[in-house]
């Protein structure tokens, strides 16, 4: 793509990164086949291409956001399905950050938005604050009507959504956790914001498993959450303030001792983290600590299958696993066959959904931001994981897991939940009522007697 900016322009940075980001697009068109909000609204300027356009203009012209440019890339997801998908190697994650950025600082909003955006700003990235909002929330569920006529269809969405807080979970503070046995690696552990509120159990079931294979798991004094949740809503200095501070959190814990991997359970988080090195680049006090600490940063399931011999499973069983990979896993973190492989090995029968590469709808706030958009991606994933008949639907993102589940889904688990549960932990609650069809590797074998060797 041919761009104009001036010499004064790419002077700045960021700018001068746009434009090599913009030069490699060459209009292909591939990117709409597989974008989420092109295939469902079919609206050129709701496809990577078609805002790759409206941002170009914006920023090459150095204009404020027009409301046609804030409403399109607004109603992007960031799935990044077309970044697995483009030739030519577009960053399209990067550019449309820098748009939402752009967007932020200079696009006049509706009061209504800006109130929804602050407020979620505000109370999402911080546990006790979202614990406190979902109390009030499910509180308020009888009264969702009266937003829904008073036009407030986001607030009337988030009370729909909203659930009881579970209780806090054993290792919800900083701490250390032994290895149990000998101990082969070191490792910490994001808790995340949401996720330690809505399921606390995944990150307990991931430290049993950890710790049953011989890790000793640390939980970082000082961490919070990863900055994606503003991130995406175009507050960049936000997200690198947490960024920051989770980055002194990791370090504090290897002046103690090495590292040898900082694990992520939230795919969405994840792909963050992995990103710090980008997003502190400019910043001279953190921009080498940031690339090592994004260096250090897996998705639970690369550590399991990649880095330790987690060995045979103690059960085996006949389940029926439909496998949703999340956007933010599959595109974000280029890592797809890890998780399946993994419960594969753990005796459970893989499935694949159908259009695998299509959003779910969650994206971070966009499920509360743009609900009706989010509801039809949700409807569309649910009829292909029908298709599929699966006893229960599994997956690497907290986000997807809270989209999904409700009317008409099946149970839906972490992938780490089910690793946890073969190898020796409790049966997610969820799937309690699967728990009758999963059998001890040891009993299995104690029924079938060893055949008599033969006569040499």
């Amino acid at each position: 793509m041919e761009t104009h900016f001036s010499a004064a322009q790419l002077a700045d940075p960021a700018l001068k990164e746009a434009d090599d980001i913009l030069r490699r697009c060459v209009h292909c068109g591939f990117c709409t086949a597989t974008c989420s909000s092109y295939v469902v609204l079919g609206d050129e300027r709701d496809s990577p291409r078609g805002r790759i356009y409206l941002i170009k203009d914006m920023l090459e012209n150095g204009r404020k956001a027009s409301p046609e440019v804030r409403f399109h890339v607004d109603r992007c997801l960031s799935c990044l399905s077309c970044m697995t998908t483009c030739p030519s190697g577009v960053d399209y994650m990067h550019l449309v950050d820098f748009a939402r950025g752009h967007i932020e600082n200079t696009a006049a909003r509706p009061v209504k938005d800006r109130f929804m955006r602050r407020l979620l700003q505000a109370v999402l990235p911080h546990p006790s604050r979202f614990r406190t909002a979902l109390w009030l929330a499910v509180a308020a569920k009888p009264f969702r009507g009266l937003f829904e006529r008073a036009g407030l269809k986001e607030m009337a969405t988030m009370l729909g959504k909203a659930t009881a807080p579970r209780a806090r979970a054993p290792h919800s503070r900083p701490q250390t956790i032994p290895a149990r046995g000998q101990r082969r690696a070191r490792v910490a552990v994001h808790l995340g914001c949401a996720q330690q509120v809505l399921r606390p159990q995944i990150n307990e079931a991931a430290i049993q498993l950890l710790t049953g294979q011989g890790v000793e798991v640390v939980l970082a004094r000082g961490e919070g959450c990863c900055g994606a949740l503003v991130h995406h809503m175009g507050r960049a200095e936000a997200a690198r303030d947490f960024a920051r501070g989770n980055v002194l959190a990791w370090e504090h814990v290897m002046v103690e001792g090495p590292l040898d991997a900082i694990l992520i359970t939230a795919s969405g988080c994840g792909t963050a983290v992995k990103d710090y090195g980008h997003l502190l680049a400019h910043d001279p006090a953190y921009a080498e600590r940031a690339k090592a600490v994004s260096a250090l940063a897996k998705d639970i399931s690369e550590f399991l299958a990649d880095m330790i011999d987690i060995g045979a499973p103690q059960s085996w069983s006949d389940i029926r696993v439909a496998y949703h990979s999340a956007c933010s896993l599959q595109h974000g973190q280029r890592v797809n066959e890890q998780p399946r492989r993994l419960l594969r090995d753990a005796g459970f029968s893989v499935v694949e959904i159908g259009e695998g590469h299509i959003c779910c709808g969650s994206a971070g706030t966009y499920n509360l931001l743009q609900p009706e958009i989010a509801d039809e991606l949700r409807e569309r994933k649910l009829g292909h994981i029908a298709a599929a008949r699966p006893d229960c639907v599994a997956t690497g993102n907290i986000g997807c897991m809270t989209q999904l589940a409700g009317p008409g889904a099946p149970p839906i688990v972490h992938t780490v939940e089910l690793l946890n549960w073969a190898y020796g932990g409790a049966c997610p609650a969820e799937i309690a009522h699967l728990q009758g069809r999963i059998r001890s590797m040891q009993a299995a074998f104690a029924d079938k007697p060893l055949k008599a060797a033969s006569a040499t």
